[in-house]
């Protein structure tokens, strides 16, 4: 098993950090974000509360340069993630293209890549994607089918409908697509109907795989949700503050509550004859035996 240096001896290609969080079961992997922050404004997102002027995108300073310096400590096959606290699809990559650039340079190098967004920018991309197939997956986040309430919750990301015809795109081309419909919100993208024409579509258009999550509040995107949404700002403080639970600096869910989210969202996944994985929910036994929740499983040639 490879083991990480001290995350000190890298520059921008880091060891994934889930901060010891006891319900993390993502696999050993390197972590890249291009960006610091991220533009799509997402009221519900948690890297906010740690990453100062957060919704304010800005470049990594000497990107490529630092690239090429990470990758020659780090094993050839290694799994590189794009991103985890940022969107490597943020709106000011349609100029800038560094993401695109990144991609070349890690993919030339003979790691696997797996890129985790809600944009659907990524199309522009395809050709790079298709060159590595085989070590490459791509995740795009769709919370809901509805385009009214992504408008509320994700103002600046891409509609859902563009990102389903980009999930069309990616899987005709051969690219492994897994979906994460997280966070799924109280109130808010959690209908029963809604949820299972997202499935449906999802199905329909060949995705590989879906992940899924609750919401966990932190105070700052607690706020925005309130705010965005007053009607339901009771019903949060009665889910998340009184009835709910704080683990590892989240507030959650009850265990039951969260468990009967997720046992609807793999009933409806499963229906579809998708693999269904939980993000941090602590729930192993809803998972499909033999798959990464973060749909790495993906960027391994024979299973792709």
């Amino acid at each position: 098993m490879v083991k990480y240096l001290s995350s000190k001896w890298y520059s921008v290609i880091k060891p994934f950090d889930p901060w010891k969080s006891p319900l993390c079961t993502c696999p050993m992997k390197w972590v890249l974000n291009v960006y610091t922050g991220c533009g799509h404004g997402c009221i519900y997102c948690y890297a906010s509360s740690y990453i100062p002027n957060y919704f304010n995108p800005r470049p990594k300073t000497d990107l490529t340069e630092r690239i090429r310096r990470d990758l020659k400590k780090i094993p050839r096959g290694a799994l590189i993630e794009l991103s985890t606290s940022s969107d490597p699809y943020t709106p000011i990559e349609s100029k800038l293209m560094l993401t695109r650039r990144a991609l070349g340079i890690i993919l030339s190098n003979g790691m696997r890549v797996l890129i985790t967004t809600k944009s659907s920018i990524v199309v522009r991309d395809l050709e790079i994607l298709a060159r590595y197939r085989g070590r490459i997956a791509v995740a795009i986040t769709i919370t809901t089918i509805r385009d009214d309430i992504a408008k509320k919750i994700e103002p600046k990301a891409p509609l859902p409908s563009e990102r389903l015809k980009a999930l069309e795109i990616l899987s005709r081309s051969g690219t492994p697509v897994i979906v994460r419909i997280d966070p799924l919100i109280p109130g808010i993208n959690d209908d029963y109907n809604d949820l299972r024409k997202l499935v449906e579509k999802i199905a329909m258009l060949n995705a590989k795989q879906v992940t899924s999550s609750t919401y966990k509040a932190k105070p700052d995107n607690l706020a925005r949700m309130k705010k965005a949404f007053p009607e339901l700002s009771k019903l949060f403080d009665e889910l998340y503050i009184e009835k709910g639970m704080k683990i590892h600096g989240y507030r959650y869910l009850d265990t039951r509550t969260r468990y009967s989210y997720m046992k609807m969202v793999k009933e409806i996944v499963e229906e579809q004859g998708l693999v269904f994985q939980t993000c941090r929910e602590g729930f192993p036994n809803l998972n499909t035996p033999g798959f990464a929740c973060d749909g790495s499983t993906f960027t391994y040639e024979e299973l792709s």
